[in-house]
């Protein structure tokens, strides 16, 4: 038995490897492979999936590993700051999908009933999915990411809650005792969480945090024993975890934490995605292919268009609005099993559950598309969308500067750009700092910097900057299509301006040098570089480098303050 296990799990992952390998030949999400695994090792092709029970544990352990990473970084006083937003767009989305949902399915010919389950199904979007390609873009710290991240726990919330009035109603619950009380234990259950969280948690990781092994083996209890209580109250396990992760977001050892999952995530979240392919069922499609089409063009474009109004209403820019309004064009897993559970209530058939799992196969694929390539598709559309903006000052503009002439132009303040504007501030020239993280900007306005929010990806943002008259453009995002972009805008309007900016890899640090840049920055080769440099300027004199670990300790203690974390490659710097 052990042995057939083992042989079916590594089939499993060396297929996924194969086919993940040709799809990263391809440039295409690996989200795709892992979905395309599921489907060759299901029942419809290699029926290889035998251990059900043993794919589904490992997926449950991607989930919850997936969303407590997603937890690490969104702090409470961040997340607090799009409470609003998030609540409005995720239940206004559910609510208006629903009544829209539910009239598309009356004029295909289906009962109220049938038409209410697939109107039901076509508003819930995929937290794990959403969260796994926020996390790959490096988007999640981004103030779209976080409105994005909040929404979709709302309308987690919502479908536990109608699966829970679904399932009782066989019984012969009363509903309205079953909602009181469900609010009552979650009421009760979120304020001891806070409680603990802030008096007695942190003693308890600053303890474990002497032994890196014990806080990972720390982290992963506390993370379990959350998602079991949340479980086990009939909430969802996946909330569990995703609080799990924010309790211990303001922990200062929540980075080293968060690295020391990561490996777990990558691991386990393959089988949630083959596991999801492998139960795709496909009997009697082409009876449904008219609606099957219609429902996924609607949520594809309908869903994000209602969250675009939604908000817009809010006072939302556009482009915020686009790039939120994408994570919410396809259907989750809640979704199937509100389905199947309405099969196994006798409440809709068969057909109706492989017309739905047509349809979230159709627009997770077409939605993970949209997403990757979300800001070239953004930036064809973008002069359409105005209607979606209200007129006025804008929430999420942040913008905290009054000239237009800079001299300098700094992209991405945390960690390089914090180094890079210490030295730049001593030029005495006027300097402008944009940063996608909202954050960093209220805090920079604090201290009185001219700064502003926004993405270099944004060509609109771009084009309103006034690159003409800057002597030095300096972009510390390690992303070489952002950075081709910016340097290309640059160099269209100022031939003269020093360009400066990163790259982790040594080929696309020479095509950056190819399109413009003056200097581009490779910060894993600098250490190298500043230490042979120190060992060449002080031998082996052992009271000078003592005087450089000195300067050195004090300027790592000021970025501790700070909360600057060295980090793998990602979008932002």
């Amino acid at each position: 038995m052990i042995e057939s296990v083992f042989i079916e799990l590594s089939i499993i992952i060396i297929l996924a490897v194969v086919i993940s390998g040709l799809m990263k030949l391809l440039k295409q999400p690996l989200i795709i492979g892992y979905i395309i695994t599921g489907i060759l090792v299901g029942p419809l092709l290699l029926n290889i999936v035998k251990s059900a029970d043993m794919v589904a544990t490992f997926s449950q352990f991607g989930v919850v590993f997936l969303l407590f990473i997603a937890g690490l970084s969104l702090n409470p006083r961040v997340m607090k700051s799009v409470g609003k937003v998030s609540l409005v767009t995720g239940a206004g989305q559910v609510l208006f999908t629903t009544i829209i949902g539910f009239f598309i399915a009356k004029f295909f010919g289906f009962s109220d009933i049938a038409a209410l389950y697939i109107a039901i199904a076509l508003t819930f979007s995929s937290t794990i999915i959403i969260v796994k390609l926020l996390s790959d873009k490096g988007d999640l710290q981004t103030l779209y990411g976080r409105i994005s991240v909040g929404f979709l726990i709302v309308q987690d919330v919502i479908a536990i809650l109608i699966l829970m009035i679904i399932s009782s109603s066989a019984g012969g619950f009363n509903i309205m005792t079953l909602t009181i009380e469900t609010i009552l234990i979650g009421i009760g259950i979120l304020s001891f969480i806070g409680l603990f969280s802030i008096f007695v948690l942190p003693r308890i990781v600053k303890t474990a945090a002497k032994s890196q092994e014990f806080l990972l083996i720390f982290s992963i209890g506390w993370l379990l024993l959350l998602a079991i209580i949340f479980g086990y109250l009939n909430f969802s396990i996946e909330i569990g975890a995703l609080l799990a992760g924010i309790s211990l977001s303001v922990s200062p050892y929540h980075y080293e934490i968060k690295l020391k999952m990561n490996v777990l995530r990558d691991f386990f979240i393959l089988f949630f995605f083959v596991l999801l392919g492998s139960q795709m069922i496909f009997t009697n499609i082409s009876d449904f292919l008219l609606p099957i089409v219609i429902f996924s063009i609607f949520i594809l474009v309908g869903n994000p268009l209602i969250v675009m109004v939604l908000m817009g209403l809010l006072k939302y820019t556009k482009r915020n609005g686009f790039l939120a309004g994408l994570t919410v064009a396809q259907i989750s897993e809640f979704s199937l099993i509100l389905v199947a559970l309405g099969v196994k209530m006798g409440h809709v058939s068969n057909e109706i559950l492989s017309m739905v799992t047509a349809i979230g196969l159709m627009t997770i694929l077409g939605s993970t598309y949209m997403i990757m390539h979300a800001n070239k598709l953004y930036s064809h559309i973008s002069k359409y969308l105005g209607v979606f903006e209200r007129r006025g000052r804008k929430i999420d503009e942040h913008i905290h500067h009054k000239g237009k002439r800079y001299d300098i132009i700094l992209f991405g303040y945390d960690r390089i750009g914090f180094s890079l504007f210490e030295s730049i501030s001593n030029l005495k020239k006027k300097i402008l700092v944009v940063d996608y993280d909202p954050e960093i900007i209220t805090d920079l306005a604090k201290k009185g910097c001219e700064c502003r929010y926004g993405d270099a990806n944004d060509t609109e943002l771009l084009n309103e900057l006034n690159f003409s008259r800057a002597k030095m453009i300096i972009s510390t995002i390690p992303d070489i299509e952002t950075d081709l972009l910016l340097i290309k805008k640059v160099r269209n309007v100022n031939k003269k301006a020093i360009i400066i900016v990163v790259s982790h890899q040594i080929e696309g640090a020479l095509k950056l040098y190819e399109s413009g840049a003056t200097y581009v920055v490779m910060p894993y080769f600098l250490g190298g570089e500043y230490a042979s440099t120190l060992i060449q300027k002080h031998g082996i004199n052992l009271n000078e480098f003592l005087k450089e670990k000195t300067k050195h300790m004090n300027h790592l203690k000021m970025r501790d303050k700070l909360k600057h974390e060295h980090p793998k490659a990602e979008k932002h710097k």
